[in-house]
């Protein structure tokens, strides 16, 4: 099943173009318009040519104020930025301390050992799902999102798996991708993650971290996505009901992102 293209990039991590992607009924996602990454904090834009002639004119940075304050974006050309805090009340949850924790080997195993990382990681899923300040930054990512004059649009967290894989499904589902293909684009970023977290891995390792740990915090799994999608399902009935009763998205900000993102394939 067809996934996010890989946009060439030396200084972004996990950079991809989510056109492409089936939204059956013989339509696809428009290609160009709404990319997903890591954080932009290394990106040079000298190294880096191709991003900058994406023409990228909006940057949603989905994370914690902390988190730009350690690593802020460098921003391509043009760009302006948008800040989206997903985490904002309650910042110590895992996905904004992934660095940290694999930095800390000791208090991993404290916070994550004995099987408690994926099921850690599957709570804070649903909190992405459940919680009003998530709601909210979902809500005006949503908002930006739907608005032509600020496409193309690069939307992005830490690593882009996390926050950026929900965003990114949202988006998805609402073009009408089946769940299927959502699942198949949350995972497709396993072969890129790795990217940005090798090095911190490996020290991690050496140190005698539990490599348990870190699998369970560095990929994208099945059971993360499914945690998200059954909060959904659970409290609002589905995606209609989260958009409209949790996220407060107006109708017709959804018609008109659902109409600009399909094209026939």
């Amino acid at each position: 099943m067809q996934t996010a293209r890989a946009v060439p990039a030396t200084t972004i991590v996990n950079l991809r173009d989510l056109g492409g992607i089936a939204l059956g009924r013989h339509r696809r996602l428009r290609q160009g318009i709404l990319l997903r990454s890591g954080q932009l904090s290394d990106f040079d834009a000298e190294h880096d040519r191709a991003v900058a002639a994406l023409g990228i004119r909006t940057v949603v940075d989905l994370r914690t104020a902390d988190e730009r304050r350690w690593a802020p974006d460098r921003l391509p050309a043009g760009a302006r930025l948008f800040v989206a805090d997903v985490l904002g009340d309650d910042p110590g949850v895992t996905p904004a301390r992934l660095k940290a924790l694999l930095g800390d080997p000791v208090g991993a195993a404290a916070l994550l050992g004995g099987g408690r990382a994926e099921e850690l990681f599957a709570q804070t899923y649903r909190k992405m799902v459940l919680s009003p300040g998530a709601a909210a930054a979902y809500r005006a990512f949503l908002d930006t999102a739907s608005d032509p004059r600020a496409r193309p649009l690069l939307f992005h967290c830490a690593t882009g798996k996390d926050r950026t894989g929900w965003a990114a499904a949202l988006l998805l589902m609402m073009a009408g991708a089946s769940r299927e293909a959502v699942r198949a684009e949350f995972l497709a970023v396993n072969r890129a993650v790795p990217t940005a977290f090798g090095p911190a891995v490996r020290r991690f390792l050496d140190e005698g971290g539990d490599p348990g740990i870190a699998s369970a915090v560095v990929e994208a799994r099945p059971r993360y996505l499914e945690a998200a999608l059954d909060a959904m399902d659970e409290r609002w009935g589905g995606l209609d009901g989260y958009l409209a009763k949790a996220l407060r998205l107006p109708p017709a900000v959804a018609e008109r992102l659902r109409a600009d993102l399909a094209v026939p394939a």
